[in-house]
């Protein structure tokens, strides 16, 4: 009790309750993707296992700091650059984002999209899963370095990471849904996952990039998008309305015609 009276618990649950938040985008857009994929009947069930899922696996990763620090000891070099266990899942992680984001983009631009539709192409619940659980691998393990490295209460890291998880779960369905309402927003999403992977990829090798630099640009690209979508829902009753407009005019000047004749 006296912790939660302590001013310093609770800027620090919530500094890294939003950080987390932050770190789970990348999480969700790519779990909302592979759903998609799926049956509509088992595409909220998929969601809702999967950042289940990412949950249990942080807190269980939270619990094993001796596993977590064992992965940042040098295994072997190549060329004097040193590999850790984390160098090789951030790379396998982001090598493995990069080709599922990339096939997915295939898969939007060829026309795929209406085999699916007709219930053609779909795949497995129980492979979509897999698929899910790899990546969680990739992005709990550095969600919860980014949380060690905060702090060093381990009850504050679990906390934040169940509120971060049920703020994910809240707003899994409406994401999931926007995207896949707008192609242009889904393929934007589809680009954000390339660029996540090519920097799993980079760290992995030692070329760190700020997430911060990531981040800002993830926003920007949103906030134009959303600027187009407004400009497009004015555009549209505009359009619709033309053609009654032109048929208008040219009524207007048929009977024009007639009078003359």
């Amino acid at each position: 009790m006296e912790m939660l009276s302590d001013p310093a618990f609770w800027t620090a649950l919530l500094t890294l309750a939003a950080l987390e938040i932050v770190l789970g985008v990348d999480n969700i857009v790519f779990i909302s993707i592979l759903s998609d994929r799926l049956p509509p009947e088992q595409r909220g069930r998929a969601r809702t296992v999967g950042l289940l899922l990412a949950m249990f696996m942080r807190i269980g990763l939270l619990f094993s700091i001796g596993f977590i620090f064992g992965l940042t000891q040098e295994l072997f070099s190549v060329a004097g650059h040193p590999f850790t266990g984390r160098d090789l899942i951030l790379i396998g992680g982001g090598l493995f984002l990069l080709y599922k984001s990339t096939t997915e983009i295939h898969h939007k631009l060829e026309g795929d999209e209406d085999e699916r539709e007709a219930g053609i192409g779909t795949v497995s619940f129980a492979s979509v899963i897999s698929q899910i659980v790899l990546l969680d691998i990739v992005f709990s393990l550095d969600s919860v370095i980014t949380a060690i490295g905060l702090t060093e209460n381990i009850t504050i890291a679990v906390i934040a990471v169940v509120i971060a998880v049920g703020v994910m779960l809240v707003a899994a369905k409406p994401l999931s849904d926007f995207v896949n309402q707008h192609p242009t927003v889904k393929i934007l999403a589809l680009s954000f996952l390339l660029l996540i992977g090519m920097t799993l990829v980079a760290e992995g090798l030692g070329q760190h990039i700020p997430k911060g630099y990531v981040y800002f640009a993830m926003a920007f690209s949103v906030f134009v998008e959303i600027i187009n979508l407004r400009v497009r829902a004015k555009a549209e009753p505009v359009r619709l309305h033309q053609p009654l407009i032109n048929q208008g005019v040219a009524t207007a000047a048929a009977r024009g015609a007639r009078t003359s004749a």
